[in-house]
């Protein structure tokens, strides 16, 4: 599983990296701060929505500590994604919420 830090997921936002950034947490979580245009689609529909993503994009998935969007991204990989797991998640998140 491939893996990238809250920092390094800073740096390119804040370069004007285009990312796709999906939250996996529930919406009453998310609505207590997210990444900045970080879409959310809790851990429970990501075998539902997976149709609505792109398999040529590559994905950063995100939580509060990084166990459920671990377990997205094992899931979503296994399904042909290209998918990369925030270690440490919101917790470990530095920068700027909406």
């Amino acid at each position: 599983m491939k893996e990238i830090s809250p920092k390094e997921v800073e740096h390119m936002l804040s370069d004007g990296a285009d990312m796709n950034i999906i939250d996996v947490r529930e919406a009453e979580e998310v609505a207590e701060g997210k990444i900045p245009g970080a879409v959310n689609i809790p851990l429970g529909l990501i075998e539902f929505r997976k149709q609505d993503l792109d398999r040529s994009k590559e994905y950063v998935l995100v939580c509060r500590s990084g166990g459920r969007s671990g377990r997205a991204t094992e899931y979503l990989e296994g399904q042909g994604y290209q998918v990369v797991n925030m270690t440490g998640g919101m917790l470990a998140w530095e920068g700027k919420t909406e």
